[in-house]
């Protein structure tokens, strides 16, 4: 009997999406599969369910086209984060309507695309007996389990492309220039592409920071007679002792919105320095356009994973880059904790080995 299985995303966009699709639905025609996406998230499992047969021949030009041709949604009856980054439990009657509509369209087994609120749901999918798996994606690069995950690589790429233009007008000017990049409560896209584009200051959510460190190392930078300094912000930095900055209101059932921390460094930086300070918000530029040639390979080769766990129905597994391979670890080992930049690392040891100033 021909297998039928359903491929599904949640949470925020990220550029690769479309590849992991593409792969998926290829890996499952060579072995004679069909392949259903779930339109517009978890939502579209239920009634009225919302779906689109994945045929062979649409496939063409997915793997460089940004979005994704089956909607996201980061809200809803399937919302699985609430506060600052806090999981919680879904009803069990959620997961029996879940299974009905499956059952109704015929989906053998399901690929569950999405970052730690996304396979959390998934998780709670296969503890009800739901036949899934996961697949990693998020720009943040914060599931545990696995070394990258999809979208990250894009996102640095960008971040860094803003920073070398940055430091132009930095110089032009003589300013103090700041960038806000994304990344929740992991550090990891502020980190690399601060290397990447010659940060001379990156703040990231491991590491509280103080005036006092950001301001010495801009006076140090105008007595060797450099007198524009570049700093990356992580939307999750916050100072010594202070929360973290968001900007918008609580919603029930609704994860809390980082972002805006940028602004009062800036402020507090002009202040203390006297020197001009400007900030850019980098935001969802980060999430669009076209992903890199790493994000491309590495979606192939996830999806192609995805489907070879569900031939062996290892099911309530993700898959995961090791670096030299792809394999897979279990839903639960991904969704236990965050990953999050080691301070006791690479990137933090070379980072002020260069004499950048994490802000500590």
């Amino acid at each position: 009997m021909t297998k039928r299985i359903g491929i599904v995303i949640g949470g925020g966009d990220c550029p690769g999406l479309n590849a992991v699709i593409r792969a998926v639905a290829k890996a499952a025609a060579k072995r004679g599969w069909e392949s259903l996406g779930i339109v517009g998230g978890y939502e579209g499992l239920l009634e009225p369910q919302h779906t689109r047969v994945l045929h062979y021949h649409e496939l063409d030009g997915l793997l460089t086209r940004g979005g994704t041709i089956l909607g996201t949604a980061n809200r809803g009856r399937f919302s699985a984060k609430t506060g600052h980054g806090e999981h919680r439990a879904l009803p069990p009657e959620l997961f029996e309507e879940t299974r009905r509509g499956m059952e109704k369209l015929g989906l053998t087994a399901l690929v569950a695309i999405g970052g730690d609120g996304s396979l959390s749901i998934a998780q709670q999918m296969f503890e009800a007996g739901i036949p899934v798996v996961g697949v990693p994606k998020t720009i943040d690069n914060d599931v545990a389990g696995t070394m990258l995950t999809f979208g990250y690589d894009s996102a640095v790429a960008c971040a860094t492309d803003a920073l070398d233009r940055l430091h132009t007008t930095a110089e032009s000017h003589q300013r103090v220039m700041l960038l806000e990049v994304m990344g929740r409560y992991a550090g990891w896209i502020a980190m690399s592409a601060g290397m990447a584009g010659g940060a001379d200051v990156i703040l990231i959510p491991e590491i509280p920071f103080t005036y006092e460190s950001i301001c010495a190392q801009i006076a140090e930078r105008e007595a060797r007679g450099r007198h524009f300094t570049i700093i990356v912000v992580a939307e999750g930095a916050r100072p010594l002792g202070g929360s973290f900055t968001t900007c918008a209101s609580d919603e029930m059932q609704r994860e809390a919105r980082l972002g805006g921390v940028s602004a009062y460094v800036a402020d507090e930086v002009a202040r203390r320095t006297g020197k001009e300070t400007r900030y850019v918000v980098l935001g969802h530029l980060q999430r669009g356009g076209t992903p890199t040639n790493i994000d491309r390979v590495l979606c192939t080769m996830f999806g192609a994973k995805a489907v070879d766990l569900i031939a062996t129905e290892q099911f309530g597994r993700m898959a995961a880059f090791f670096g030299d391979h792809v394999g897979s670890v279990t839903l639960a080992e991904a969704i236990r904790e965050l990953s999050t930049v080691p301070l006791d690392g690479s990137y933090v040891s070379s980072a002020r080995e260069l004499g950048i100033c994490l802000g500590d």
